[in-house]
């Protein structure tokens, strides 16, 4: 059972989901700017419990080269450090609604040119279908209702080159309510699941693949 903070984490994101996309991506960029007013909030660099999640999300992968690699809710960039260096050859984009987090991944992780970090929306995005790799992780759970999962899952499937890889990874057992929804795109069929559940904190990894257009 989700605890009362928990509860009211959850209802104030379903509450801005009430507002307009443009309007919900506004709000959510200042709050987790105010948000990253101290560095690394979540303890995703040192938390044993990220590394492990860090660490298993990279096994679950098919075996493949990933040439292009997006992270969409990337934060301040450890997980996207950690496939520059699992994917060297790799051109990698990092997406977030903070500025101020995107500073940060900047300094973590400089690339040379192969990794940057933009900021964008997931539920306004209009780019093509050009990467063979994208992460989605602990991110849909702050879009709230219904719809806007709807309207990211189709824009999750649209990161996605022919052959491409979609990796979702969300708490269990609630990534069992926000991956349905990349269940059900015609465009996605459902490679893998793990759930792994030797955590305090469950976590669910899924994996799709794009199918053929």
């Amino acid at each position: 059972m989700a605890s009362f903070p928990e509860v009211m984490h959850r209802t104030f994101f379903r509450t801005l989901s009430l507002l307009p996309p443009e309007g919900q991506g506004l709000v959510l960029g200042r709050y987790f700017d105010w948000w990253h007013r101290a560095p690394d909030p979540w303890r995703l660099a040192t938390d044993d419990y990220e590394r492990e999640k860090h660490r298993a999300t990279l096994a679950c992968l098919p075996l493949r080269p990933y040439r292009r690699i997006i992270e969409v809710g990337c934060s301040e960039g450890v997980f996207t450090g950690a496939l520059a260096a699992a994917y060297p050859e790799a051109e990698i984009v990092g997406v977030d609604v903070s500025e101020r987090a995107l500073a940060r991944a900047r300094e973590r992780v400089p690339g040379g040119g192969r990794v940057r970090f933009v900021r964008g929306d997931i539920l306004r995005h209009r780019g093509g279908r050009s990467f063979d790799l994208a992460f989605c992780a602990e991110t849909l759970y702050y879009l709230g209702r219904h719809d806007r999962l709807r309207l990211a899952s189709v824009r999750l499937g649209q990161l996605l080159g022919p052959g491409g890889v979609l990796v979702a990874v969300h708490p269990w057992p609630e990534a069992a309510r926000l991956h349905r929804y990349l269940d059900a795109q015609r465009a996605l069929d459902r490679l893998d699941e793990r759930v792994c559940t030797a955590s305090p904190r469950p976590f669910a990894i899924s994996v799709y693949g794009a199918r053929p257009a």
